[in-house]
Order: C-alpha cells, then sequence, then structure tokens
C-alpha cells in the first residue's frame, strides 16, 4: 500500500490541477480504510476464537471434577461396603456444531455469554451403575456436597421418554478452580444402569437406519425391548435384596473379619 500511494503522488505531483489527482487519492483512501476495517474485523474473529477455545478448556476442567467426586464416592463404597456401585464413567464435550445447532433451534444468538447461560450440556458425563437404588444413592450423594449447586433433575426412570430411553439426568454447578479466577460451570449428569447404558447405545446407532418402510414397527420393537431390559433391572435387584436379607445379622467375629478385610482392599 506504501508502494501504491508513493506512485499515485509521484504521477501527479506536476499535476496539480488535474480532476484525476484527488479521485486517485481518495480511491487510495477508500482501500486503507477497507484494509483497515478487514484487519480490525480478524483481529475481532480471532479474539472471540481465542476466548471459545478458553471457555471449552473451563467446561473440560468442570467434567474433570465431577468424575472426581464420583471416582471419590466409588472409593469410599469400595471400602465401606465392599462394593463399587460405578462401574465406569465417561465424559463428552459438546461439539461446536452441535453447541450452534442447538442454539439455531432455540432462537439464541451464539456468544459465549449465552453459551454459558443457555447451555446446560455443554460439558457431560455419564456415570454406569449396577442397580437401580445406586442410581438413586450416586445421585444423593453428588447433589448434598458443599460445593455443588443443584439447578434441575429429569427422572426418565420414573418417567420414561416415548421411546422408551431410561436414564437419570441431573444437571448442576460447581466452582473450577484456575490460576486467576474462580468460574462457577454447569455440566450435565446422566446416571443409569448398565443394561439401560446397552440399550440407549444401540438405539442411538439403530435410529439412523429407521427412514424405510419399517421404521414404525423398529420403533415399537425398541420400546419393547427396553419395558424388557427395564424389567431385567428391577428383578437383579430384588435378587441382590434377597441375598442380603438371607444372609442374616453378622456375628461379632464376622464384623471384626469383615474389617480385617478391608486392610487388603486396593484404593484405586
Amino acid at each position: 500500500m506504501k508502494k501504491e500511494n508513493e506512485y499515485f503522488e509521484a504521477l501527479f505531483s506536476d499535476m496539480p490541477d488535474s480532476p484525476l489527482a484527488g479521485a486517485s487519492l481518495g480511491l487510495v483512501s477508500a482501500q486503507d480504510s477497507l484494509m483497515n476495517a478487514m484487519f480490525d474485523q480478524s483481529k475481532k474473529m480471532i479474539g472471540s476464537m481465542v476466548e471459545y477455545k478458553e471457555l471449552m478448556m473451563m467446561y473440560t476442567c468442570a467434567m474433570k471434577t465431577i468424575k472426581t467426586k464420583f471416582d471419590v464416592l466409588n472409593a469410599e463404597f469400595k471400602v465401606r461396603y465392599q462394593r463399587n456401585p460405578i462401574k465406569f464413567i465417561d465424559t463428552r464435550l459438546k461439539r461446536t456444531t452441535s453447541v450452534m445447532e442447538k442454539m439455531e433451534r432455540n432462537n439464541i444468538a451464539f456468544s459465549l455469554e449465552n453459551i454459558e447461560a443457555h447451555i446446560h450440556d455443554v460439558a457431560g458425563v455419564r456415570v454406569i451403575c449396577s442397580y437401580l437404588d445406586d442410581i438413586y444413592v450416586i445421585a444423593k450423594a453428588l447433589t448434598e456436597q458443599d460445593d455443588v449447586t443443584f439447578i434441575a433433575q429429569k427422572d426418565y426412570i420414573e418417567n420414561p421418554k416415548p421411546n422408551g430411553y431410561r436414564s437419570m439426568h441431573l444437571i448442576v454447578s460447581i466452582p473450577v478452580f484456575f490460576s486467576e479466577q474462580i468460574k462457577h460451570l454447569k455440566v450435565e449428569v446422566q446416571i443409569r444402569t448398565i443394561a439401560m447404558d446397552f440399550w440407549a447405545s444401540l438405539e442411538h446407532q439403530l435410529k439412523y437406519k429407521q427412514e424405510n418402510p419399517n421404521g414404525a414397527e423398529i420403533a415399537a420393537e425398541l420400546k419393547e425391548c427396553s419395558e424388557v431390559i427395564s424389567n431385567t433391572d428391577t428383578r437383579m435387584l430384588e435378587i441382590r435384596k434377597k441375598i442380603e436379607i438371607n444372609s442374616g445379622k453378622p456375628t461379632e467375629d464376622e464384623v471384626l473379619f469383615e474389617k480385617l478385610r478391608k486392610f487388603d482392599v486396593a484404593i484405586e
């Protein structure tokens, strides 16, 4: 741009009365303004991208914090009751395209402020338990912690979705400590049994293949499978409770022996 300015200045330096002189210099000025505007816009876009990346990093840390809380609860149950209610924990960060699509469906302008305020499932933690009652025990243990703020709950176990989906969904907010600030972030927690997760995973795969003449029939069969799995969950819990009842009250020697056994429990 500097060379262009020098060229035009040299070209019209000897023609002060030429009407083209002012027009040419005006063109250069317009080009400068356009370039400056584009540069400012680029800086804003880069700045927004960096801020978005930082926000996603914060949500990732929020997921890790919630996962650690569940790991601690599982370790406690293993030592106290010789049983792990949690079989495994999975985490996922919502993709940018999914965030944008959800905001568009709900007529929400895309901005970092709106993401934090309106999108509650950017950070997701899925907890898989062995038995039905474990779901409620674990949910209660999480939401009663002092630094966890309970926001919402959807119990799809008591009230399954029309397609047969069952799970416990919680929205909580937790403080995450960074080097220069404390950030309160929302996390969606899904808690379900192994059987529920098995059905949900396969249904998620199969629903993309339902665009065929038998789509309605397949949906009905999937819902029927959900009922079978739900009944199996209930029966497995009843069997476990029968075993616990039939075990009877332990003797003093058995209590002492059980306490000694706990010394050998590996704490992970």
